[in-house]
Parts: C-alpha cells; structure tokens; sequence
C-alpha cells in the first residue's frame, strides 16, 4: 500500500507496478506517489487489466519544525478539483526549489542543466533524488547517498527549502477528496516518544485516520510503540514497502526487505473506516 512510480521519484511506470503485483501473486495495489496524482489513470486501467485492486493515493510532503512529514491519502479522488488546485501549488514551488538547487549545484563548480536532471526523472516530477543522480552520473559523488550527504541534504550547499503544507492542512485536503489519511513511516520524524505521542493525539483530532506501522525501516520495538499509539487514537494499522525500484534496489514490491507481510486485513479495516 505505499509504492512510487516514474511520476515521482520511481523506475517502474504505473503499468510496471500493476504487472509486477499481478505476477507476484498481490491482492491489491496503491500508488501512493509524491505529491502528484498524474499517474493514477493509467495505473487505476493497469490494475484492472491485469487482476488486481487498484488503490488511489498520494502521499503529500507536509512541513514541521524539524524537517518534513509525509502523509499518505487512500483511496482519493483524484479528480477532486481542491486536491488538483494544492498539489498544483506544491508542483510549483518544487519547480522553483529545483531551479534554486540548480543555481547553487552550478555556483559549486558542478555545472549540470536541468535537462540532464530531468532525463532520470522520466517526467516532470524532478526531485532531489534526480538531482543525486545526476551529481553521480557526472562523477561529483561516487553514490547518491554521498551526493545527499554533501550536497542536497538539509543544511548542505546544494539544499533549498520548498513550499508545503501544515500537517492539519494534508489531513484536511485528503479528506476533503474523500481520501483516508495516514502518517507514513513515523520513524523517519525522529521524535521522542512523548512527542511523537502528542503529534499524533494533534492529527487525529484534526481527522487522521491511520499509522503505517509495518514498514520496511520499522524494527519490533518502533512496531509495538507505533501499533499502542494507533489504538490509543483509534487509528488504522497500516503498510506498505514505500517500493521505488530501482533507487531502492534492496526493497521488493510485496515484502521489503524480504520479510514485511501486509495481510488483507489492513485494506478491510481501510474500507471499514471509507464506509463509517
């Protein structure tokens, strides 16, 4: 339930993914990429084809004090037009973040051009993973982890900050297109455990629905933690591999790192909460 195509920071085309679920014996599907919903016809179509359920999603990068959150929205309207407006406006301050990113690499004595960054993005969704790997391709680093270290991570020469929603914001506009709403892998927030227990008390008031708790990242004790704050804010358990293909070469679709099990239970208890 949390995967990314070439619409995002993904390898595999929306078709690809379908495929792939089908061929590995998947029930079921999401195509949650970052803050865009442009691949989401044709995956939907693809799903359909080839057997599987096809889950709607997006996850949308939100802003906290300390860095950036993500939410995932389940099973959304993709074509609501409030939802389109706002990731309209987030494509357009990543635009203008990347054109910052652009000038900084440059004035590093790195000169690339915004088409080579854009060829690994196989659209028009650039991040800084594209960014990575084209430093990479050009022997300015020698991996994209180096390239993040150096470079484009917070607080490095190369990094520039981008528009993104408030927390309450992501909940409100998943919800406003009839979507569930999520907190994605709560352990790349780097809280405490007080305080990740009062972010998530906050989000559930203002209508969050769900944890992802099975996770390729999350050990046994980040899943008993997470799983008690999901039923003390009777929130969802959730999962997903966050599958990027080839930039993630060491998660596979369905089980991670080879051992994450999402039973059809967790999509049951999605579809309990769309029918409440």
């Amino acid at each position: 339930l949390h995967t990314h195509s070439i619409f995002s920071d993904g390898s595999f085309t929306p078709e690809q993914l379908a495929h792939t679920a089908a061929s590995i014996g998947l029930s079921a599907l999401a195509l949650t990429d970052h803050d865009t919903i442009d691949g989401l016809s044709c995956f939907l179509r693809a799903c359909e084809n080839y057997g599987v359920r096809g889950v709607p999603g997006v996850e949308i990068s939100l802003e906290v004090p300390d860095g950036s959150m993500h939410l995932l929205g389940y099973f959304i309207d993709h074509q609501h037009p409030a939802l389109n407006q706002h990731l309209d406006k987030l494509k357009a301050g990543r635009d203008y973040r990347n054109r910052k990113i652009l000038e900084q690499v440059n004035a590093l004595g790195m000169p690339l051009t915004m088409e080579e960054v854009a060829a690994y993005a196989g659209g028009d969704n650039v991040g800084r993973l594209h960014f990575a790997l084209a430093l990479v391709e050009r022997g300015y680093a020698r991996t994209k982890d180096e390239a993040f270290e150096r470079y484009l991570g917070k607080g490095k020469p190369g990094y520039a900050e981008r528009a993104r929603l408030t927390p309450a914001q992501g909940v409100g506009i998943i919800r406003q297109a009839g979507g569930l709403a999520v907190l994605a892998h709560p352990f790349t927030l780097h809280l405490g455990k007080q305080a990740l227990d009062t972010l998530v008390g906050e989000l559930a008031a203002a209508g969050l629905q769900g944890i992802e708790v099975l996770y390729p990242q999350h050990n046994p004790k980040m899943i008993k933690q997470y799983s008690a704050l999901a039923q003390r804010y009777n929130l969802v358990i959730t999962g997903g591999t966050d599958f990027h293909g080839a930039p993630m070469p060491d998660i596979k679709l369905g089980t991670g790192f080879g051992d994450l099990h999402v039973p059809d239970s967790v999509l049951e208890e999605l579809d309990a909460r769309r029918a409440a």
